[in-house]
């Protein structure tokens, strides 16, 4: 494999190129529509239908980046947007711009080769950050929000698409020479990855994740220059330098979310993420002025930006065997995400007068994502502790205050020859060798009330029948308000130890 860090550039510049080709339409409205009569429901249409392929298309582009490699799917994905690009530049009917449109989707579609291939070429430390770096390609689309206007307004509209082409043919052929022909590619298929990871619940909640996250950044960098041209009277210059400033800030943040989600716990993250979200959500909805406004605007940059680069350092982890799939579903999620809030805020609009249903409702699954989160933060945390206990190579057995056993380790079967279905109900008389009178059990649990612990040796039995001393500690587990709900016992067997 070639030097990561030329991958990392090649295919960083490259996801540049594709996102500003992505944001064309919407960058250069104001000035289309001054040629193509378009009402407001189309102009919107028009806006976000380039999302609808670069969300679908991200899962076979993702899938077969880990087949051919990123340097195959970059140069393809190149060569197919130099025809809607070109035809753009001589439209002059709605449909003509929604097929253009549609096609233009592969430009955002490209998102998932860098996501799914350069993690190859990085220890799984640095998977957060380096993601983080491949998604400032989102800058593409800040480069033409604020550019294709001015090119428009020097030449037209059309010569500002049309410069495009040769963007697109440099790096194809930049791609052709320099991507690398030895990358790492799997052979497993599309059903076989799919059928691995459809029924884990993780991947739907990142996907909601990415959803919100990724989805506002799409949405207000497709919505925000038409938006500020007609809620609040800017001309389309100033509107693209004020939708660029957001993109720029969303961008930069997100590697820095990639490199705190490699230090620190990913989940904590995601929660000030979520709160930040549904804090400018409701902000926004109270339809406030400009420099309000702008304040909220910010707000859900920053905490996207960082959010992005958080939840593909997530995706790794728990998806390592079927990257490609994975990150394909979860990014076209993302895109989908900016596909529906510009209809929604437009629709919201005609009916109400204001859009602040459709903010609140960023709030709101904000809220709920928050909650989730919660969720998945705890559950980690058990998990972890459970691997622990399943790992140990000490016998655990964790009874209720009553002395009924609840659970028990591996080590536990090894030793006893009870599995936990047979050992789950019973007390632990069932490993009484008959060895201990009834005072010592006594003062086994007088030791335990008095000092919260005992610790000695004791002759138990297996299932076999046969005799065997062990070195037995046993600890009370008590909740928050101090009331015991377990006893937990862990133990060695000595009498293997000293047949060694």
């Amino acid at each position: 494999m070639k030097k990561p860090g030329l991958q990392l550039s090649l295919q960083t510049s490259s996801l540049v190129i594709g996102f500003m080709v992505w944001v064309l339409i919407s960058s250069l409205m104001t000035y289309i529509q001054d040629d193509i009569a378009l009402t407001s429901g189309q102009a919107s249409i028009v806006t976000a239908i380039p999302v609808i392929l670069g969300s679908l298309m991200r899962i076979p582009i993702g899938f077969y980046t880990d087949r051919v490699g990123a340097r195959w799917m970059f140069l393809i994905s190149f060569i197919i947007l130099l025809f809607p690009v070109f035809y753009i530049s001589i439209a002059d009917t709605f449909v003509d711009l929604v097929i253009g449109g549609l096609l233009l989707g592969i430009g955002g579609a490209t998102f998932s080769i860098g996501v799914t291939s350069l993690p190859k070429y990085y220890p799984k430390e640095r998977h957060g950050f380096i993601n983080g770096i491949y998604g400032v390609g989102n800058i593409g689309t800040a480069l033409t929000t604020f550019g294709a206007p001015m090119i428009a307004e020097a030449t037209s509209w059309q010569t500002a698409v049309r410069l495009f082409l040769f963007l697109l043919i440099l790096f194809a052929a930049l791609m052709f020479i320099l991507g690398d022909r030895k990358e790492q590619k799997s052979k497993k298929s599309m059903v076989e990855q799919i059928k691995g990871v459809y029924k884990n619940a993780i991947l739907w909640f990142l996907c909601l994740f990415y959803f919100i996250t990724f989805g506002a950044f799409v949405a207000f960098t497709m919505f925000l220059p038409s938006f500020l041209v007609s809620n609040f009277g800017l001309d389309p210059i100033d509107a693209g330098i004020r939708t660029a400033i957001f993109i720029v800030i969303a961008t930069i943040l997100r590697p820095i979310g990639g490199l705190l989600a490699d230090k620190f716990n990913g989940f904590i993250i995601m929660m000030i993420v979520f709160l930040g979200v549904t804090f400018s959500g409701i902000l926004l909805s109270f339809s406030p002025g400009i420099e309000w406004y702008t304040v909220g605007a910010l707000l859900v940059g920053i905490t996207v930006g960082i959010g992005n680069g958080t939840i593909f350092k997530l995706v790794p982890l728990y998806f390592s065997n079927q990257a490609g799939i994975v990150n394909g579903v979860v990014s076209a999620m993302g895109g989908l995400g900016g596909f529906f809030p510009p209809l929604l805020l437009t629709a919201v609009s005609n009916i109400t007068g204001h859009h602040a249903i459709a903010f609140m409702l960023l709030s709101e699954l904000a809220l709920v994502s928050f909650v989730i989160v919660i969720f998945m933060y705890y559950q980690d945390k058990v998990n972890v502790e459970r691997h622990i206990i399943e790992g140990a190579a000490e016998g655990i057995m964790v009874t209720n205050k009553s002395g009924v056993i609840q659970n028990v380790n591996p080590a536990f079967t090894r030793i006893t020859g009870y599995t936990l279905e047979e050992a789950k109900g019973n007390t632990p008389r069932l490993l009484q060798s008959g060895k201990h009178d009834k005072q010592f059990y006594e003062k086994l649990w007088q030791s335990v009330k008095e000092n919260g612990y005992w610790e000695g040796r004791i002759w138990n039995k297996r299932k076999s029948g046969e005799l065997y001393e062990e070195l037995l500690t046993i600890s009370p587990v008590k909740n928050s308000v101090g009331d015991i709900v377990y006893y937990v016992g862990v133990f060695n067997d000595l009498t293997v130890a000293n047949n060694k």
